[in-house]
């Protein structure tokens, strides 16, 4: 009996110690992934390389849904096939690219999506999809983790759904929950114009109050400077973007740069902005029929298999639709390549800023536990809970061996 409580204390101690050290552990991987998920010093080397930085495939042209202000989609057009769309990944490989995000349409449609994920990984691209989230399961997610996926971002509007979008928390809401112990960083995007402003701020503050990167973003103009929904009130719109700089500065976590969010107030302004755009060069897409396209708007019939690197460096010039343009991937990847030290500079901070509350978060034993409260009202918050996990990056470019 002498040696029995000693001994029944020190498991204890060894269990305590334990549930410590994976407590700790965990607490430095949600800290890791804030900058992480930047990629800063893989970034890096294409800042100084004649290489791409990232490409965009639209792996289908078709969606389940048909929202107003959308360009993206055509039903009409078929899947195109698995081989195909092989091919056409290798050959973005090939030029040295390094990320890869998987569009549409809507990608989930296409039947070959986690093996297209699969690939895409095992060739060694950073890999992301855009999805409206409608079609995601469970077990779809654990599909798609399995396969290597990486980034996951899901398209919200509105808390409910209206005639311009169907995207929103409604049918979303309960899907979040399935990210609560994935390996799949999640962020949340929407759009804002006239029909989703009254709720833009309720999609905002639902994405963040579950820890989940969140953004909402100006709808974006055609090349000939026609948007396909009413813009909405300027001043109040302005308002908004103000909020989320604030906040960004605070450190929470609004999804786009600080540099994003000052350009889309100067577009509000009609102030011009100073920037040389780099779509087709250092970011380009690649569409469901395989042509290279500059950017989404901007369109080519030159075939992805026939681009060189020489052809991607002939797109570096400012052009003549950039004034104005609402393409944010485009502005957001020039931005970081001219003016990398203060586009850098200012996330970094913005996510330092972010440790204190983790702490204090996780001095909370349930904080990551919190069920997914109900839809109640559009302008109410709700406690939900979200992954932030970034993942390895793309290395350069490389001639593959044929066995891949």
């Amino acid at each position: 009996m002498k040696g029995y409580l000693p001994a029944r204390l020190l498991r204890g101690q060894v269990v305590v110690g334990c549930m410590l050290f994976r407590h700790r552990m965990k607490l430095l991987n949600k800290i890791g992934r804030e900058f992480s998920g930047y990629n800063i010093l893989e970034s890096g080397k294409r800042l100084v390389d004649r290489k791409p930085l990232q490409c965009s495939l639209y792996v289908t042209d078709r969606c389940n849904l048909d929202c107003a202000y959308c360009t993206e989609y055509d039903n009409s057009r078929p899947h195109p096939s698995l081989d195909d769309l092989k091919k056409w990944i290798r050959k973005i490989r090939e030029l040295g690219t390094m990320r890869i995000a998987l569009v549409g349409g809507e990608p989930l449609v296409h039947p070959n999506i986690v093996e297209l994920v699969r690939y895409c990984r095992e060739l060694g691209f950073a890999t992301s999809l855009t999805t409206n989230g409608f079609l995601l399961t469970r077990k779809l997610l654990a599909e798609l983790e399995d396969a290597g996926l990486q980034v996951m971002q899901i398209s919200v509007d509105r808390m409910t759904p209206s005639p311009i979008t169907k995207k929103s928390f409604k049918t979303i809401l309960p899907k979040l929950d399935y990210f609560r112990d994935s390996k799949i960083s999640l962020h949340i995007t929407g759009v804002i114009c006239a029909d989703t402003l009254p709720e833009s701020r309720a999609v905002l503050e639902t994405g963040l109050s579950r820890g989940i990167p969140t953004e909402v973003r100006l709808v974006h103009a055609d090349p000939l400077h026609r948007f396909r929904v009413e813009r909405g009130p300027r001043e109040e719109l302005e308002r908004f973007i103000d909020s989320m700089i604030e906040r960004k500065r605070r450190g929470e976590k609004i999804h786009t740069s600080e540099a994003i969010l000052n350009y889309q107030r100067s577009l509000l302004r009609g102030e011009h902005v100073e920037w040389t755009c780099m779509a087709g060069y250092k970011l380009f897409f690649v569409s469901a029929q395989g042509k290279f396209w500059i950017c989404s708007m901007v369109h080519t019939d030159k075939h992805i298999m026939d681009v060189t690197l020489d052809d991607l460096y002939a797109n570096y010039r400012k052009k003549s639709c950039q004034e104005g343009c609402g393409v944010y991937c485009a502005v957001s990847t020039s931005l970081l390549v001219e003016k990398p030290v203060r586009v850098l500079g200012n996330e970094i901070v913005a996510r330092t800023k972010r440790i204190p509350s983790m702490f204090r978060r996780s001095s909370t034993p349930d904080a990551d536990k919190a069920a997914p409260s109900a839809i109640t009202n559009p302008d109410g918050t709700y406690q939900m809970n979200g992954s932030t996990n970034g993942g390895p990056s793309a290395d350069d470019g490389v001639t593959l061996p044929k066995s891949v």
